[in-house]
């Protein structure tokens, strides 16, 4: 009978920015020392996990030196070899940062949307570097909070220029990488565009190259705006869209 141990072959994945959270909440500091990326790979290693996910940021400070980059990814590098963990997924962190308070893709400040693209681009060669064979989105500031803000219409064609622009950038590198589309209905935006699966399966048949591009259900999110995932994950296999890492 199992003891329920984890082991690799189990193909458990954990983000850095999970396992390296420091229990900071909105009212209260943190209460737990931060880690390095290395660090947490070793430790992701001893309880037996398969692999490591990373935004761009939580491997490489954003006001990273290149100095510094490369020494945490000698390190990050190391560890992987070390422990044999895999990276089977890559994302960018397009929220974190005031200049993203109106967006990314969906920004009304064609500068901050150039700027998002190139971010994006950069975390994409990251990943390939590492292996990753899936690229996810999450459009967490893709949104607005009033209807005087955004037009609707402009701002998912601004989605759709972007996920075109950047299948033709994998596509001209000739790198070995899809994308998956990750809907959370309730955060952080009160109306946040393409919220659900099915809004993001209708999305990828206006792509350019929707055979690059599938969807990433995110279970606690659905969960939580009061959805039964299962019907997300059926839609998307139904769809042969389910891109799991």
């Amino acid at each position: 009978m199992s003891d329920y141990t984890p082991k690799p072959e189990n193909k458990f994945t954990f983000g850095l920015w999970t396992v390296g959270n420091v229990g900071r909440d909105p009212f209260g500091g943190p209460v737990r020392d931060a880690k390095s990326p290395a660090e947490l790979v070793r430790l992701l290693g001893e309880v037996g996990a398969y692999g490591v996910n990373f935004h761009d940021n939580d491997l490489i400070p954003i006001d990273a030196t290149p100095a510094e980059r490369d020494s945490i990814l000698k390190e990050f590098k190391k560890a992987l070899a070390d422990t044999g963990l895999v990276v089977p997924m890559a994302t960018t962190n397009l929220f974190t940062e005031p200049i993203f308070k109106d967006g990314a893709f969906t920004s009304n400040d064609p500068k901050v949307r150039a700027y998002a693209l190139q971010k994006t681009m950069n975390s994409i060669d990251l990943g390939v570097e590492f292996g990753a064979k899936i690229y996810v989105f999450w459009g967490g500031r893709e949104g607005t909070e009033t209807d005087a803000t955004k037009d609707p219409i402009t701002a998912i064609k601004r989605s759709r220029d972007a996920m075109n622009f950047l299948c033709e950038y994998v596509k001209d590198q000739k790198y070995d990488l899809k994308f998956a589309l990750e809907a959370k209905p309730n955060e952080p935006r009160g109306d946040i565009y393409n919220s659900t699966t099915g809004h993001m399966l209708a999305f990828i048949n206006t792509l350019d190259h929707p055979e690059m591009v599938g969807v990433n259900p995110e279970v606690a999110h659905e969960h939580m705006a009061g959805l039964n995932f299962v019907h997300g994950v059926a839609q998307a296999m139904e769809s042969g869209k389910l891109f799991p890492y």
